[in-house]
């Protein structure tokens, strides 16, 4: 089975952890009330029907939407495959904020398709979603928990479907290193040019 390691990135009070909880069919107790999340935490959730009969182990990385946390990056950065990145229309500034977490997290180290910009729509009163200009090449979607659950499982599996695509490339083509780029010499393996 494929693993595939995900952060879910954006600002403060976007969505993130209700939608990580969502797409993991986790649950917590919750009061109702606002608790951020401290630095990072990680839940999991296996996505079936991917093609070909794959399926994948997902780690969605639930990250802090606070900049103090910043210094955690890096680990969250190590052998990453895809970003989510969530940002609330209803809050000023949300899709400013967008652009640390891509600048960072995208450009520096993945491409675009291995992004999936979700506009977290708490009220269908909502404004449309509009990130920035330099997300413009990731794929967006609107989504509204309550409204269109299977539209949101659709886009994820659909996003989780593409990365796992790319990991099984890749590790195909890295066997394919080892096996073609190894000499055996007196037993020992010594890298061929």
């Amino acid at each position: 089975m494929l693993k595939v390691k995900i952060a879910v990135l954006g600002p403060c009070q976007s969505g993130k952890t209700t939608i990580s909880n969502f797409l993991a069919d986790a649950t917590e107790s919750s009061s109702g009330e606002y608790r951020p999340t401290q630095g990072v935490r990680i839940v999991e959730n296996e996505v079936c029907n991917l093609g070909g009969g794959k399926r994948a182990e997902v780690e969605l990385w639930d990250c802090s939407g606070d900049q103090r946390f910043e210094q955690c990056w890096p680990a969250i950065s190590h052998e990453l495959h895809g970003v989510i990145l969530v940002f609330n229309p209803d809050q000023p500034g949300h899709d400013r904020e967008l652009d640390v977490f891509y600048r960072h997290f995208v450009s520096d180290l993945l491409r675009d398709s291995q992004c999936l910009v979700l506009c977290h729509q708490k009220s269908d009163k909502a404004a449309r979603c509009h990130p920035s200009s330099l997300l413009a090449k990731c794929p967006t979607a609107n989504v509204n928990i309550d409204d269109d659950a299977e539209g949101l499982r659709s886009e994820f599996r659909s996003f989780v479907q593409g990365l796992a695509n790319k990991v099984s490339a890749r590790r195909e083509q890295d066997e394919q290193l080892i096996v073609g780029g190894v000499n055996r010499q007196d037993g020992v393996g010594v890298r061929g040019n």
